[in-house]
């Protein structure tokens, strides 16, 4: 593995472990949400241990893991010096990194049916939207570090949301998706191609079905088709997709860059 690899999975590492330390620690303990079996259309199978309670559910979470170790593993180009494909593999592998912490969080919820779990689930969701934000800025704005830690720590603390209102979190998730498709449209007209302009229309249309399938998980459950695969499990197999469809638009992007002025490299 790379030293950057290492790096960026550090950093992952280390977030992740914060958000989890302050979670449990009791700080979004006021917060509401919902948890228990009753929320999903997916029957739980009692004769199932209780990580596989809902087997269809539970197991899509693994499709994280898959997708991030692939990511992981592809090469990351650049244009220009041996400084800008490192900076493209940290980039690459930070967002590779979310994936793998963030299938094992969303099992844990599934599993435990808890408020801490749940919370947890929820805001590590918007810093990964929030990086693709992020890595678009680094494209025009030149390698900034501390940019990129900005957006990150305001994509976190505006999970305090959902402590002023019981739907904080949706307001915040809905900020986020407008922010990633209006900074990747702006990118995309600077840098794209009809390849990245692809995987673009893709991964909104994959960002539409997650956010559509999983609010009327309950509704479709009337359809046959819809009642043992559920739309919950088809919203995470859109999540998954879309995780995808980005890696393909930011890394295409990547390649069609072109180098940065002298004053935005550090």
């Amino acid at each position: 593995m790379q030293p950057e690899s290492r790096q960026a999975l550090l950093h992952v590492a280390v977030a992740s472990c914060l958000c989890t330390a302050t979670v449990y620690a009791g700080v979004f303990d006021g917060i509401f949400i919902q948890v228990g079996y009753e929320h999903y259309a997916e029957a739980p199978v009692a004769s199932l241990p209780a990580f596989l309670a809902m087997p269809f559910n539970s197991l899509i979470n693994v499709a994280y893991v898959l997708l991030g170790m692939y990511w992981l593993r592809r090469r990351a180009r650049a244009p220009g010096r041996a400084m800008e494909v490192w900076r493209a593999r940290y980039l690459k592998d930070v967002f590779a990194s979310m994936a793998l912490v963030y299938g094992p969080v969303q099992w844990l919820r599934i599993a435990t049916q808890l408020h801490h779990a749940a919370v947890l689930d929820q805001w590590l969701t918007l810093p990964i939207f929030a990086w693709p934000v992020a890595w678009c800025l680094s494209l025009d704005r030149g390698w900034e570090p501390w940019l990129l830690l900005a957006i990150e720590c305001l994509s976190l603390g505006s999970y305090g949301l959902a402590l002023l209102h019981p739907y904080g979190f949706e307001v915040a998730l809905g900020a986020h998706i407008i922010a990633v498709v209006g900074q990747a449209l702006r990118t995309h007209r600077r840098y794209g191609s009809a390849t990245s302009g692809t995987s673009l229309a893709l991964g909104t249309l994959s960002c539409l079905g997650f956010v559509v399938l999983k609010l009327c998980d309950h509704r479709l459950a009337r359809w046959y088709p819809f009642q043992r695969l559920t739309g919950h499990f088809w919203s995470k197999v859109c999540d998954v997709l879309q995780f995808h469809f980005a890696f393909l638009f930011l890394t295409n992007l990547n390649t069609g860059q072109r180098l940065p002025p002298e004053g935005k490299v550090h």
